[in-house]
């Protein structure tokens, strides 16, 4: 599933924030956003359409009702699964192994990480 770069941010703060939230929550802690107020529904509709976010249901705003979205996956499981998107894909082996070995993996994630592997070896 490719996003756009609009996409992407607004997925951001969904993945950032602690509950639902409805359009209007977007527009008020989005910052350095790319995109215009006006194409919020569009992006949100879009990424219904695509199925990385649903509605949780409906907030009051003044006099009207808005509805309020999640993510439908956490930012890690997207890019898990974006990484093979493409038609150029990477070998998992290999595509493992490069990120195991940047600086920025500290020990205690590598022991994550085998203690991850070895509960789906178990299986």
């Amino acid at each position: 599933m490719v996003l756009t770069r609009s996409e992407l941010e607004i997925m951001d703060v969904l993945w950032n924030a602690a509950k639902p939230m409805s359009r209007s929550d977007l527009l008020e802690v989005s910052e350095d956003k790319t995109w215009k107020d006006s194409s919020v529904h569009i992006l949100l509709n879009g990424l219904l359409r695509k199925g990385i976010i649903q509605e949780a249901g409906f907030v009051k705003r003044s006099k009207t009702y808005g509805r309020t979205f999640v993510p439908t996956m956490s930012r890690e499981e997207f890019f898990a699964v974006n990484a093979f998107a493409y038609k150029y894909k990477p070998d998992a082996v290999a595509l493992v192994k490069a990120i195991v070995s940047q600086s920025f993996i500290s020990e205690d994630d590598l022991l994550q990480i085998r203690d991850a592997i070895n509960k789906r070896l178990e299986k």
